[in-house]
């Protein structure tokens, strides 16, 4: 955080010890991950332009960071090289046991786990959907719209050959999001610009995507209207 903070012309910042403290009701334990957030103050002596704008005193500002134990998945996960064509995202390492006349930096495609119950060509139901939930935060009419565009790629899934591939639901009442079990699709106030973006946690051996996770601002809905407003 210190470093960032410096990179972008922010102010210098080190953390301040006393006014750090671990958030007990932050620390959450699922099936396959467990949780600890903590919440972290620095101080700094002069406060960048954007510090200053969201924070009450500049000098001091508070960062809450979670750290995630997370158990990888069985090894039945069959990886794909990735191909710079694809125009897709990837994780890399650097395989110094590779041949002197291969490439050191190996990539893998980041992607769901997705099988079929019938292997082959042929369309065919899968062994278990790739499922994201939806935010039940997220306010009406925008929850209906965004549950209705989400499903289109069931569609495409099975057009591809996987019947029922992909399922879009809304959260249930007793999950947590914090829970790797569940992909997310949330729904976020910030006070920059509202475009959406995603994230994934990945298995760094194979490059399975673990949990999916969509970031979607409140003030997107806002600006699109003003931009779709604006071109009629």
């Amino acid at each position: 955080v210190s470093s960032v903070l410096q990179q972008t012309e922010q102010g210098n910042y080190r953390l301040d010890l006393s006014r750090s403290v671990i958030l007990p009701k932050g620390i959450k334990s699922f099936e396959k991950n467990a949780d600890v957030d903590v919440q972290l103050t620095f101080k700094g002596d002069v406060a960048g332009t954007q510090v200053a704008q969201v924070t009450p005193d500049g000098t001091l500002m508070s960062v809450r960071m979670r750290y995630s134990f997370v158990e990888l998945p069985d090894t039945d996960y069959q990886p794909r090289a990735y191909h710079p064509m694809s125009g897709y995202l990837s994780d890399e390492y650097r395989d110094y046991a590779t041949p002197f006349d291969q490439p050191l930096v190996q990539r893998f495609i980041l992607r769901h786990r997705l099988q079929k119950v019938h292997p082959g060509p042929a369309p065919s139901e899968v062994v278990k959907p790739i499922t994201y939930y939806l935010d039940p935060g997220v306010p009406e009419p925008i929850r209906s719209a965004l549950l209705d565009g989400a499903r289109w790629w069931e569609t495409a899934f099975t057009r591809a050959g996987f019947i029922n591939g992909f399922k879009v639901d809304l959260l249930p009442v007793d999950a947590d999001p914090q829970d790797i079990r569940y992909n997310m699709i949330q729904w976020v106030h910030r006070a920059t610009r509202g475009w959406s973006y995603g994230a994934a946690l990945t298995d760094p051996r194979t490059g399975e995507i673990i949990k999916g996770q969509v970031t979607l601002g409140s003030l997107r809905v806002r600006q699109d209207y003003l931009i779709a407003k604006g071109l009629t």
